[in-house]
C-alpha cells in the first residue's frame, strides 16, 4: 500500500509540476515574448511566407499597460530601456485596424522620408545601394493562404523561376539589410514625408509589394506609426515552413530554423 501511495504521490507531483511549468511559460511569453507567424511576401527575402519567429516586447523598455502584476514595475524601472533604431525589423499594431504587421524602421522622429526613383533618402540625402545577385523563388502558391509571388520577369508560368532584383541598402546608422525591386511602381516616387514626435516610419524590404508608411491608411497604408503602437522587436527566426501547413514536415525550411534576422 505504502508502495503505491507513494507512486500516486510521484505522479501528481510530476503533474503538478507540469501545470505549473506551463503556466509559468505562458506568462513568461505574453509579458516578454509573442509568436508570430509571417503570412505575406512584404519582407522577402528578409522573412518568407511561413517563417516562425518570436517578438522581443522587452526590446525598448517594458509597457506597463500590457503588465497586470505589481512585479512589472520592479522590472521597468530596472530593465535598460533602448529606443528603437534604423533598420530594426518590428511588429507594431495597426494605427487603425489594430492587426498585426511586422516591418522595417525607417524613419525616426523628425526624419524627412522619401522615395526617388526607388531609391530612399533620408534627411535629403541618398542611401547606399550596393546591387546583389537576384532573389530567384517558385512561382507558386506560397503558405497557408496561397499567395503567388510578383515576378520582375513577369510573365511566369506554374513552376518557373521568379525573378526579383535584389541589392543591399546601408542607412545612415550603418545598419544594412537585403532589398527587393520588382519593377516601378506607385511607392518608388513620392511625396517628402517629415516623421511627427513620437511618430515611425516603416517600410517593407519587399518594395514593390508592400503596404507600409508610403501609403495612406486611407488606401490600406499605415501611415505613420505611433509609439504606443509597438509591440517589440523580431531578432531571430525560430521555425520555417514553405507549405500551407506547419505539421507538412516535408516543407520544412531546414536552413531558417534559428536565423537571425538583419
Amino acid at each position: 500500500m505504502a508502495a503505491k501511495a507513494e507512486k500516486k504521490e510521484g505522479v501528481w507531483e510530476t503533474v503538478k509540476t507540469i501545470f505549473w511549468a506551463l503556466v509559468i511559460a505562458g506568462v513568461f511569453r505574453t509579458l516578454f515574448f509573442q509568436p508570430f507567424w509571417i503570412p505575406s511576401g512584404s519582407m522577402k527575402d528578409t522573412l518568407l511566407i511561413g517563417d516562425f519567429l518570436f517578438v522581443n516586447k522587452m526590446a525598448y523598455g517594458y509597457s506597463q499597460h500590457s503588465c497586470p502584476f505589481s512585479m512589472c514595475g520592479f522590472i521597468e524601472d530596472r530593465w535598460l530601456e533602448r529606443a528603437p533604431e534604423r533598420g530594426d525589423v518590428i511588429v507594431f499594431r495597426h494605427p487603425v485596424t489594430n492587426q498585426d504587421f511586422i516591418k522595417r524602421l525607417i524613419g525616426l522622429p523628425g526624419d524627412t522620408v522619401q522615395m526617388r526613383g526607388g531609391v530612399l533618402h533620408l534627411n535629403g540625402a541618398p542611401v547606399q545601394i550596393d546591387p546583389l545577385d537576384p532573389f530567384v523563388e517558385v512561382k507558386a502558391a506560397q503558405g497557408p493562404h496561397r499567395l503567388t509571388p510578383r515576378c520582375a520577369n513577369d510573365p511566369v508560368p506554374p513552376g518557373g523561376d521568379c525573378v526579383k532584383a535584389r541589392a543591399f541598402e546601408t542607412l545612415p546608422n550603418g545598419e544594412g539589410h537585403h532589398i527587393l525591386n520588382i519593377g516601378t511602381g506607385p511607392t518608388d516616387d513620392t511625396p517628402v514625408y517629415t516623421v511627427p514626435a513620437d511618430n515611425y516610419f516603416f517600410m517593407g524590404d519587399n518594395r514593390d509589394n508592400s503596404s507600409d508608411s508610403r501609403v495612406p491608411r486611407s488606401i490600406g497604408g499605415v501611415g505613420f506609426v505611433p509609439a504606443e503602437a509597438l509591440i517589440g522587436r523580431a531578432d531571430r527566426v525560430i521555425f520555417s515552413s514553405a507549405g500551407r501547413s506547419m505539421f507538412f514536415f516535408w516543407t520544412w525550411r531546414l536552413d531558417r530554423f534559428f536565423e537571425e534576422i538583419v
